[in-house]
């Protein structure tokens, strides 16, 4: 199996432990912890306390960011019930081109490049600065090509909206349930759902391609269907995190909680 297997599946992990502990603080109102007052002790009447956001009703939405965190893309997400045109073909190029080039893009090839590195991953590479700088261009179109797969060369042959679409009310479980399924159902640019091939498709795609670059040894139809499950279980993590951002974001970082009219 492919060493950027495991590496990916740690990064994975993590990912998602993150993304559903603060979600679920988020969703569930649990504040952040505080030091605890002793009996004596007193607060300032009229010193500055931190608002703490109103409480919002089920029908209320929460308006996406462009960023999650200030860092990670976040240009797809849209806020359910929004309306917009159809993407043209210019608009899924200009999205999977953000997303493969934009400055937060080198992350991910970075860590997996210095975890190879260290693991001695693929001997063929070397060690040294050129063997992590062989380690991270494989790493960097490895995701560049599922990018362009994914975000721009299926959905235009599937006409498939790239864009994920909040749901934005209900429960945790709910919420969680349908970022998950999004991974398999899409709206397709009429405005329907449908088979999400450009997502399960695609990733395969990518997965297979990425065998033509990599060492012979490594072409395997397991260690392609393995990267294809990884590349679909990112994808989801992504759709999960984009579904609870906006409340994240309200509440432990006090962010805007209602819609602009004009992003409607």
């Amino acid at each position: 199996m492919r060493g950027r297997s495991f590496a990916v599946r740690v990064v994975l992990g993590i990912w998602l432990t993150t993304i559903f502990g603060i979600s679920l603080r988020a969703q569930t109102g649990q504040p952040t912890a505080e030091p605890a007052q002793t009996a004596g002790s007193a607060t300032l009447p009229d010193g500055p306390q931190a608002a703490e956001p109103p409480a919002r009703t089920e029908d209320e939405r929460l308006p996406q960011t462009k960023r999650i965190l200030g860092i990670i893309p976040n240009f797809r997400a849209v806020s359910t019930d929004v309306k917009l045109p159809p993407q043209t073909v210019k608009d899924k190029f200009m999205d999977a081109t953000q997303d493969s080039f934009d400055y937060s893009s080198m992350i991910i090839p970075g860590v997996l490049a210095g975890y190879g590195l260290a693991a001695n991953s693929y001997p063929e590479f070397h060690q040294g600065a050129a063997g992590y700088a062989r380690y991270f261009w494989h790493a960097a179109v490895d995701q560049t090509s599922e990018n362009y797969m994914v975000e721009f060369i299926f959905p235009v042959l599937t006409r498939e909206d790239t864009r994920y679409y909040t749901l934005g009310r209900g429960g945790f479980a709910k919420r969680t349930g349908y970022a998950l399924s999004r991974a398999v159902v899409t709206r397709n640019d009429a405005g329907n759902e449908t088979f999400n091939i450009s997502e399960v498709v695609g990733a395969g795609a990518a997965s297979g391609l990425s065998s033509l670059y990599y060492p012979t040894r490594e072409r395997s139809f397991s260690n392609t269907a393995s990267e294809w499950a990884v590349d679909v279980g990112i994808d989801a993590a992504s759709f999960i995190a984009r579904e609870f951002w906006p409340d994240i974001n309200r509440r432990m970082f006090h962010g805007r909680s209602r819609i602009d009219p004009s992003e409607r």
